[in-house]
């Protein structure tokens, strides 16, 4: 029996607790591909019979392996696990060679509301992190009531906006952003994407947190030739620096000023977050007409998911089944 029918033939026969610790010692399932009108979408998968929904949305610079040690707490409680690669990420791929390489996070959203759609989902829990949780916010923005709930991993809402003001060590923390808009960060981007992408792991949480093994699985997700156009892109554009795609023009303008959202929301971040400082997730309640709760994770960088994976599935779980 192979491994995907193996993997049906435990979800059938044993319970959520039992699976939950089988799928913990088993050998990653391969990807498989939903196709939008723009992308074959790769995605991971847990537990294809579950009663529930949860989309798991990695960041940058990341893959969808960050949610390995997540995925069997959600099964465990019922939940079909997808995790989805972004746009620019392998394995998921252009499917027309003339696609503009847009990295605008208005794509993101609209990217996982067909998502959504191809996969005929109802109301699945949007659970993203960095680029993932922007892009989750987004799809929340873009339609109303297309999640059961929003988790958000280091990322405050309503910090798109080109003409936000930024603390000076904000600003300093996003040196990257910036260097990417010039030459030079373009070459060393494009050059030597995995350098880049360590940098930003040695430098974002506290020294070391992660195994090499980690990192290098993580770096495969970089390997795709569209990667490097598709960061460049998304930090000039978010910025200000480069036009975005016309085929997302409509959703730049529903996207800003950040709509208010009506999805029960968890903002998760962690206190020693190197990237974006937890003081950049305060003060946004406003910014929701349902439940928001947000909490700090003491002693925990950029990356909650990866460094400390039960707290943060308790947390989800928590507020996702109450």
């Amino acid at each position: 029996m192979n491994v995907s029918g193996l993997f049906v033939y435990l979800t059938e026969a044993s319970s959520y607790r039992g699976l939950a610790f089988l799928i913990r010692d088993m050998p990653m399932a391969p990807y498989r591909f939903a196709s939008t009108d723009r992308l074959d979408i790769a995605y991971l998968e847990w537990n294809p019979q579950g009663t529930r929904t949860a989309i798991l949305l990695h960041g940058w610079p990341d893959s969808p392996e960050c949610w390995k040690a997540i995925a069997p707490s959600l099964v465990e409680a019922g939940y079909r696990v997808l995790a989805p690669a972004l746009r620019g990420f392998a394995p998921t791929r252009v499917r027309d060679p003339s696609t503009p390489r847009s990295g605008q996070l208005s794509a993101l959203g609209r990217d996982l509301l067909q998502f959504i759609e191809v996969l005929g989902l109802s109301r699945p829990a949007l659970i993203g992190h960095d680029w993932g949780a922007r892009a989750a916010a987004n799809a929340c923005g873009l339609q109303d009531r297309v999640a059961s709930h929003l988790v958000m991993l280091s990322v405050g809402y309503g910090t798109n906006d080109p003409s936000q003001p930024l603390a000076l060590p904000q600003a300093r923390n996003y040196w990257y952003h910036w260097y990417m808009t010039t030459p030079r960060g373009a070459r060393a981007l494009r050059d030597d994407p995995e350098a880049f992408a360590r940098m930003m792991w040695d430098t974002w949480a506290p020294e070391g947190w992660y195994a090499p093994a980690d990192f290098e699985e993580a770096a495969r997700a970089f390997q795709s030739e569209d990667w490097a156009e598709v960061v460049l892109h998304s930090y000039r554009h978010r910025w200000g620096f480069a036009e975005g795609d016309p085929a997302y023009a409509e959703d730049e303008a529903r996207l800003q000023p950040a709509p208010a959202l009506c999805v029960p929301t968890l903002v998760l971040h962690g206190g020693a977050d190197t990237c974006n400082h937890p003081d950049s997730s305060t003060g946004r309640e406003g910014f929701f007409n349902g439940v928001y709760e947000r909490q700090v994770l003491d002693g925990v960088g950029h990356f909650p998911q990866r460094e400390a994976p039960q707290n943060v599935a308790d947390a989800i779980l928590n507020f996702c089944l109450k």
